[in-house]
């Protein structure tokens, strides 16, 4: 799972001939993904293009450049580019040699039973991946390579037809069981040669590793990563798959502290949402709900005390309205709760900011206006719901190429 971007400087000017993409990756590691450069014995022609005679083909060596914007004046700005995604002409794969299996990794997400139909669908409809047991569904993340503890699930469309319009996993997830060699090895024993991973950053660094096996191992064998995070914290994507959902189910969470809160006198709603690193889902979904007084983030610090202090804030909320709402997002103030601990895998175990936010409110209060605390922390709720239409059209649009990326 080689890096798929490289970082370019280009010409802005009027007067330049455009930057070919192909001469812009040049001697990068992207080069080594294009079509164009496999061996040609190897290249098989793409099974859609016989289905659907009028669709659109990309070129194997298109690139979208991650950054558009310039600065006035600037004749030229650094950017990285990132292969185009969707169907070639040409792939590495014929398909009726292709074993794929799936393995859904780390805690829940809104739309990982869209991805794992998508896939189902996408390899049996448009590449005619249709012997049964040619597509597997790993259960429980990599602790499913178990195969005799944990039997793999045969993915039919028959089997896949609904599960999108659940929330959850049908193949479970979960967290360890990482042994690369002997994952590699039940692939090779049960024939498996595609393998779609689909997790956060501990997952995708765990599919580098098992790159690096088969690639020493001089197997033919593709590793596709597929990222997920409700907290949309991936670098150069926009959206990602299931944060829609999150933000959306939040800010119901969002309504029900305000309602708790405004039903009080001096009510103080503290609504905690998923998000260790960034605050998107926190952002979007005060945005959205539009009854928020105040917003904390990881990557905004906030003092309790002082005359600028969240406290104080809250206080003035109180006297100006009867009422107020604090959404947080688990991973801000870690300074005031650290725990100093890191969990079996090596993350950090952050400490509650919701509940120490809780109890710095309520005693503030207590010394000063009166008024009571709402405490909602949601977090389970808003990873474990079905994926909402916008997230099921969303996670669409990477499937109808899945053998053209391997």
């Amino acid at each position: 799972m080689e890096a798929l971007y490289s970082q370019l400087a280009f010409d802005i000017d009027g007067n330049a001939s455009p930057v070919h993409a192909a001469d812009a990756l040049g001697s990068t590691s992207l080069k080594n993904h294009l079509v164009s450069n496999w061996a040609k014995a190897t290249v098989q022609e793409n099974p859609m293009m016989k289905k659907f005679p009028g669709m659109k083909f990309h070129q194997d060596d298109e690139s979208v450049f991650t950054n558009i914007l310039a600065p006035a004046g600037s004749r030229a700005v650094s950017s990285y580019t990132v292969l185009r995604a969707g169907p070639t002409r040409k792939i590495l794969w014929d398909p009726q040699e292709i074993k794929a299996a799936i393995v859904t990794c780390g805690g829940l997400c809104p739309g990982l039973n869209s991805v794992i139909r998508d896939v189902a669908i996408g390899l049996y409809n448009n590449y005619g991946v249709r012997t049964p047991g040619k597509v597997l569904g790993i259960r429980f993340g990599y602790n499913g390579f178990d195969t005799e503890k944990y039997p793999p699930v045969i993915l039919t469309p028959a089997v896949v037809e609904e599960i999108h319009q659940k929330g959850g996993s049908i193949l479970g997830a979960g967290r360890g069981g990482f042994k690369p060699d002997f994952i590699i090895d039940r692939c090779v024993a049960l024939g498996i040669n595609h393998l779609y991973v689909v997790g956060g950053d501990g997952t995708q660094w765990a599919a580098d590793v098992l790159f690096q096996v088969v690639k020493e191992r001089g197997l033919k064998f593709a590793i596709i990563g597929i990222p997920k995070t409700i907290d949309n914290d991936i670098l150069f994507f926009d959206r990602s798959f299931g944060f829609h959902s999150a933000v959306d189910a939040a800010v119901n969470a969002i309504k029900s502290g305000f309602n708790e809160a405004s039903s009080c006198f001096n009510g103080v709603g503290i609504v905690k949402l998923m998000g260790r690193d960034s605050g998107f889902v926190a952002r979007n979904a005060a945005l959205a709900s539009n009854l928020s007084d105040a917003v904390l983030i990881p990557e905004v610090d906030f003092d309790f005390d002082g005359p600028g202090g969240l406290l104080a804030h809250v206080e003035y909320r109180l006297k100006r309205k009867g009422h107020c709402v604090v959404v947080v997002a688990e991973g801000a103030g870690q300074r005031f709760c650290s725990t100093g601990k890191h969990d079996t895998t090596g993350h950090t175990v952050y400490g509650d900011i919701g509940v120490l936010l809780r109890d710095r409110v309520n005693q503030h209060l207590q010394k000063t206006c009166g008024g009571r605390c709402f405490f909602i922390d949601p977090a389970y709720m808003i990873r474990s719901v079905p994926a909402t239409h916008v997230d099921n059209v969303y996670g669409l649009v990477p499937f109808p190429s899945l053998p053209v990326a391997a």
